[in-house]
C-alpha cells in the first residue's frame, strides 16, 4: 500500500513536531463470532481518539492506519473528507494546532497471518480466540495511531466483545465489564497505561482458560510490600496440558530476580502471560500482557530442554519490562538496546535465579550458532544497525541483535565487571524511564560506573560487524614443558577488524587413572590485536586440548591447534569433571566452578564451525557424532547435535555420501535409542532423531510398529514393536507420521484417521504438514498452489505447508519449482503480507536441491532485479550465501572420500 513503509526519515520529521499525550481506543470485536462476509475480508469496528501537541502552528503530518474502511476522520472539530486524506495506509493532517484532537472511526480487518488482530477459530470445539501482535508497526491495523517507537503515550482501552469471554489488555481492567445486548455482549474497560509505545499495546480476547495468583515481595527501604496479580492463560483445548504452576514459578523467580538487581520496581501493574494459537514469534514483550505461541504449552513428553527453552523466553521476555518497555530505543537502529540486553539478561536470570543452572551451556550452543550463521552472510550488521524503514527493521530481529548483541554484552560484563554493569543498568532506568534512547546514553552511564572510555569498545563490538577466530600457537621445551602459549585474532577480509577479547584459555590432559580430559590449568587474559601472548602458563606440562575461550566468555569462532584437533577426534566424549586429586584441592586447577560439559559444548561447537566452513568434511563431522553423542549428558546439547549432523547429511556432505550418512545416523540413532534410560528425556531425543533419518525399510516399519498402522499395500507394521518406557504420544505419532509420508509409506486415507484422532489446531497443522510431504509430483503441486496461488492458508498453515513441501531426498519431485520460485518472487513480495512474503521466500529456496544450476539461477535473478527491493534482496542474497556455503563443504566432503 501507498507510504505503508515507514522511513527513518520520515519518523524523525514526525517526531520533531509532534508530542502525543493520550489515546482512547475502542474496539467492537462482535462480528469475530459471526459468519464471514461473502466477499472481501473480515472487519472489526475500530474507533480511536488521539491527543497530541504540535510545536509548529499550520504545520502537516499524518496518521497511520491499514484499514478497508475509513467511515469518518474528525481533526479539532472538523470532518475531514475520508477519500481525499486517506489512502490506505496514512491518514493526512493538515493545518495542525498547538493542541490537537483526531477522531478516527474505521472498519479494521482481522488478520490470518498473525500480523494485527489475528483471528483463529478453534477446529476441536467451534470457538473464536483474538489476540494482537504489532512489531514493528501493525498496531495501525488495529487503530489509528502514530506507529513509530518515540512517539510514546498513555493508552486507554475499551473492548466490546460477547460476555463470556476473557478479554485482556494492557491496564488493569477497571470494573466489572458493562452488559450489553441483554447480557449477550459486554463491555470492558482497562485502566490508562503508563506512557509507551504502539507497538507493546496488545488486546487478547477469547473464551481463554485463565488461571491466577500473586507475587508478593517484602517491603523493602519504602516500607511497602510489592504486591503483582498474575495470570496466565491458553485455549480450552490447552487447558489439560496448561502447567500454569510451573510458569508461575518460573515468572516469580524472574520477577525476585530483577527487583534485586535493577533497583526499579517492575512498573506495570499486573502480569499477563497469554500463550496465543498460530503465532508467528516465539513471544512478545507486551507490557503486563506478555504473549508467547502455544507451543510452548506440551501436549506430550518433551525434554528438560524445552522446559529450559520457555523459562528462558518467560524470562527475556520479562527482562524487556525495563529494557524495552519502560525505557525504549528511539528508532528501529537501536533495537538491540532492547533485544540484547533481555537475550543476555533472560539467559542470567535463567542461570541464577531457577532450576537451570546449565543455561549458558545452551547459549553457548545454540543462541551462539544462531550468531555466528548470521554474522557470516553478506547481509551481516552491527550490533547497532542502520535501519533505513520498516521493512528493514523487520529483517534485523536477527541472530546478530539478539544473539551476538547477548554474547557481547556477556563479553561487556567480563570487562567491565558483573557490578559495574548492573549498576550501570540501574542508573540507566532511573534516568530514562519512560523515555526514549540511543547507544549514547547506555555508553554515558557505562564510562561513569566503570571509569573505562567505552568508545573503543563500542567501535570495536557494536559498530563492526564479523565474527573473529581465535586459534592457540603452542611451543614447547625438550621436556614438553610450553614455553610459550599465543592467540591469535583473525578478522575476515570483508570486515578486517580485530577486537579486544576477554578470554580463559584452558589447557586439558588426558589423566591416567581413567584417561579423561581434564583441565589442569586456566588463565584469563585480554587478546588485543593479532596475537598476544598468555604468560600465565609458560611452563604447564603438554597438554592434550588448549581451549581459547573456555567458559565462553567472549564471542568468536573457536579454532584448534592440530595437536588438540586430534585429540578431540579421538576423545571428545571424554571431557570430564576433575578426578580426585583435584577434588582434594592438590591439582593444578581445583576450581569448583568449572563445567566441563559447557566446555564439551565449547568443542562441538568448534567442530561445527569448521565443517560450516568446509575446513572439515561433512562425514568426519556425522563420525564424531555416531562416536560420542551418546554419551553426552547435557539433553539439549545432545538435540543440537542431532540437528548438527542431520544438516551436515543434508546440505553438507557429498551428493554421493549422502544416503551412506544417512543410514549411518539412523543405525546410530536406534542404537542410541534402544541404550537409553527408560522413560528418559535422552530416549525422547533419540527417538525423534531417528523418525528424522530414518530412511530403510526396516527402520520403517520399526515406525510402523511403534505406530500400530498399516501401510498402503498392506501391513507393514502389526503394532507389535515395543521399545522400554517409550510412550508414542500424539506429539511423537505425528513426528513418526511425518517421515512415514515423506518416503510414501503414510497415504491420505491414514493421515485423514489421524486427524480424527487428533482433531486440534496442532494436530490441523501436523496433518497439513504430513500431506504435503509426500512423493507425489500431483502433491507437490497442489502445496505450490495452496501456498503460492491463494492466501486461504492461515500463516501456520502457510508455514506447516512450506515445510511438508521441502523434504530431503524429494529433489526430482521439486526440482521444476526452481525457476517458478524466482518469477513468483517480486509478485510474492508486493502483494502478500511482509510475515507471510518472508516465510514463502526463505522456506521455499530451493536449497535441497544443492548443485551449481541453483547457485547460478539465484545470481541471475540478483543481476536482473538490482532493483527490487532491498529487504527482499537480502533474503534472497542470504539463502544464496547458505547455497555457496554448502557447495563448498560438498567439495571437502568430496575430496576427504577421494583422499
Amino acid at each position: 500500500m501507498p507510504g505503508e513503509n515507514l522511513t527513518q526519515h520520515e519518523a524523525q520529521r514526525r517526531a520533531g513536531l509532534l508530542t502525543v499525550d493520550g489515546y482512547d481506543v475502542a474496539l467492537d470485536l462482535r462480528s469475530a463470532t459471526a459468519s464471514p462476509p461473502a466477499k472481501g475480508p473480515r472487519t472489526f469496528r475500530s474507533t480511536t481518539t488521539i491527543r497530541f501537541r504540535c510545536s509548529e502552528r499550520g504545520a502537516s503530518s499524518f496518521a497511520d492506519l491499514v484499514a478497508p474502511r475509513v467511515h469518518s476522520v474528525t481533526l479539532n472539530g472538523r470532518s475531514l473528507p475520508v477519500d481525499t486524506v486517506f489512502d490506505g495506509a496514512r491518514i493526512a493532517l493538515e493545518g495542525l494546532e498547538a493542541e490537537n484532537e483526531l477522531v478516527v472511526d474505521a472498519a479494521c480487518a482481522y488478520s490470518r497471518t498473525g500480523e494485527g488482530l489475528h483471528h483463529f477459530l478453534d477446529p476441536e470445539d467451534g470457538e473464536v480466540y483474538l489476540y494482537t501482535q504489532y512489531e514493528p508497526a501493525d498496531a495501525r491495523r488495529v487503530f489509528a495511531n502514530f506507529e513509530q517507537p518515540d512517539l510514546k503515550a498513555r493508552f486507554a482501552f475499551t473492548v466490546t466483545a460477547p460476555a463470556r469471554w476473557t478479554v485482556l489488555s494492557n491496564g488493569r481492567q477497571q470494573g466489572e465489564p458493562e452488559p450489553l445486548d441483554e447480557g449477550a455482549a459486554a463491555c470492558w474497560h482497562f485502566a490508562p497505561t503508563e506512557p509507551i509505545s504502539t507497538y507493546i499495546t496488545a488486546v487478547v480476547a477469547g473464551p481463554y482458560h485463565y488461571v491466577t495468583d500473586t507475587y508478593r515481595r517484602p517491603a523493602g527501604e519504602s516500607g511497602e510490600e510489592l504486591e503483582i496479580p498474575l495470570g496466565a492463560l491458553c485455549r480450552k483445548g490447552l487447558a489439560k496440558h496448561f502447567d500454569a504452576e510451573d510458569i508461575f514459578t518460573v515468572t516469580k523467580q524472574g520477577l525476585d530476580f530483577f527487583h534485586d538487581n535493577f533497583g526499579f520496581p517492575y512498573p506495570f501493574g499486573k502480569y499477563d502471560q497469554a500463550f496465543v494459537p498460530e503465532y508467528n514469534l516465539g513471544a512478545m514483550e507486551n507490557p503486563g500482557l506478555v504473549t508467547f505461541r502455544e507451543e510452548f504449552v506440551f501436549r506430550g513428553m518433551v525434554t528438560e530442554a524445552s522446559y529450559e527453552h520457555r523459562a528462558n523466553v518467560i524470562l527475556h521476555e520479562m527482562a524487556h519490562m525495563w529494557f524495552g518497555d519502560l525505557v525504549t530505543m528511539r528508532w528501529w537502529d537501536d533495537l538491540w538496546l532492547k533485544e540484547s540486553f533481555a537475550d543476555f539478561m533472560g539467559a542470567l536470570a535463567l542461570v541464577e535465579a531457577t532450576r537451570f543452572k546449565d543455561g549458558w551451556i545452551t547459549f553457548a550452543n545454540r543462541r551462539k550458532s544462531w550468531a555466528y550463521r548470521a554474522d557470516q552472510l553478506p547481509s551481516t550488521h552491527p550490533v547497532t544497525a542502520d535501519i533505513t524503514d520498516l521493512e528493514d527493521a523487520k529483517l534485523n530481529f536477527d541472530g546478530i541483535t539478539y544473539a551476538k548483541g547477548a554474547s557481547v554484552l556477556k563479553q561487556l560484563v567480563a570487562y567491565v565487571g558483573r557490578e559495574t554493569f548492573l549498576e550501570g543498568a540501574r542508573r540507566y532506568f532511573q534516568r530514562h524511564a519512560w523515555g526514549n534512547t540511543t547507544l549514547a546514553d547506555l555508553l554515558a552511564v557505562l564510562e561513569e560506573t566503570s571509569g573505562r572510555d567505552m568508545d573503543e569498545w563500542s567501535r570495536a563490538w557494536l559498530q563492526e560487524a564479523g565474527v573473529n577466530s581465535l586459534t592457540p600457537q603452542v611451543t614447547y621445551d625438550a621436556e614438553g614443558r610450553i614455553t610459550e602459549l599465543a592467540v591469535l585474532q583473525e578478522a575476515p577480509e570483508t570486515h578486517p577488524v580485530l577486537r579486544p577479547h576477554r578470554v580463559a584459555v584452558g589447557l586439558y590432559r588426558r589423566e591416567d587413572v581413567d584417561r579423561r580430559l581434564v583441565r589442569y590449568a586456566r588463565a584469563e587474559t585480554d587478546v588485543r590485536g593479532a596475537r598476544t601472548v598468555v604468560a600465565e602458563l609458560a611452563g604447564a606440562q603438554r597438554p592434550d586440548l588448549v581451549l581459547v575461550n573456555d567458559d565462553d566468555l567472549t564471542y568468536c569462532k573457536t579454532r584448534l591447534d592440530e595437536n588438540s584437533l586430534a585429540s578431540l577426534r579421538d576423545h571428545l566424549g571424554e571431557l570430564a569433571p576433575p578426578g580426585p586429586a583435584a577434588e582434594r584441592g592438590t591439582a593444578p586447577e581445583a576450581d569448583g566452578a568449572h563445567n566441563p560439559t559447557l566446555s564439551r559444548a565449547l568443542c562441538w561447537s568448534a567442530m561445527w564451525n569448521l565443517t560450516r566452513d568446509a575446513l572439515m568434511p561433512a562425514r568426519d563431522f556425522v563420525s564424531l557424532v555416531l562416536s560420542f553423542a551418546a554419551t553426552e549428558s547435557d539433553v539439549g546439547v545432545l538435540q543440537t547435535l542431532h540437528a548438527w549432523s542431520r544438516s551436515a547429511v543434508v546440505h553438507y556432505a557429498a551428493p554421493e555420501w549422502r544416503a551412506e550418512g544417512r543410514r549411518a545416523l539412523a543405525e546410530g540413532a536406534l542404537s542410541g535409542l534402544r541404550l537409553a534410560g527408560p522413560g528418559s528425556g535422552h530416549q525422547l531425543a533419540w527417538a525423534r532423531f531417528f523418525s528424522a533419518v530414518a530412511s530403510e525399510e526396516k527402520d520403517l516399519r520399526l515406525l510402523r510398529g511403534l505406530l500400530g498402522v498399516t501401510g498402503p499395500d498392506g501391513p507393514k507394521g502389526d503394532g507389535s514393536a515395543r521399545i522400554d518406557g517409550l510412550v508414542v504420544d500424539q506429539e511423537l505419532r505425528w513426528t513418526f507420521l511425518e517421515t512415514l509420508a515423506a518416503s510414501g509409506e503414510a497415504d491420505e486415507d491414514l493421515l485423514d484417521a489421524e486427524l480424527a484422532r487428533d482433531n486440534t489446531a496442532s494436530g490441523k497443522r501436523h496433518h497439513v504438514r504430513c500431506l504435503a510431504a509426500r512423493p507425489s509430483a500431483g502433491v507437490k503441486a497442489q502445496a505450490w498452489e495452496s501456498v503460492m496461488r491463494s492466501d486461504r492458508l492461515s500463516n501456520a498453515l502457510v508455514e506447516a505447508t512450506i515445510a511438508g513441501f521441502a523434504q530431503p531426498g524429494q529433489e526430482e519431485l521439486t526440482a521444476p519449482y526452481v525457476q517458478p520460485y524466482f518469477d513468483a518472487l517480486e509478485g510474492v513480495w508486493r502483494t502478500r503480507s511482509i510475515e507471510i512474503a518472508m516465510a514463502v521466500v526463505r522456506g521455499l529456496y530451493p536449497d535441497l536441491q544443492g548443485d551449481q544450476a541453483t547457485l547460478d539461477a539465484t545470481d541471475a535473478w540478483l543481476a536482473a532485479h538490482e532493483d527490487s527491493p532491498p529487504a527482499l534482496r537480502r533474503l534472497v542474497l542470504e539463502s544464496r550465501d547458505d547455497l555457496a556455503r554448502a557447495l563448498r563443504a560438498q567439495r571437502c566432503d568430496a575430496a576427504a572420500a577421494k583422499a
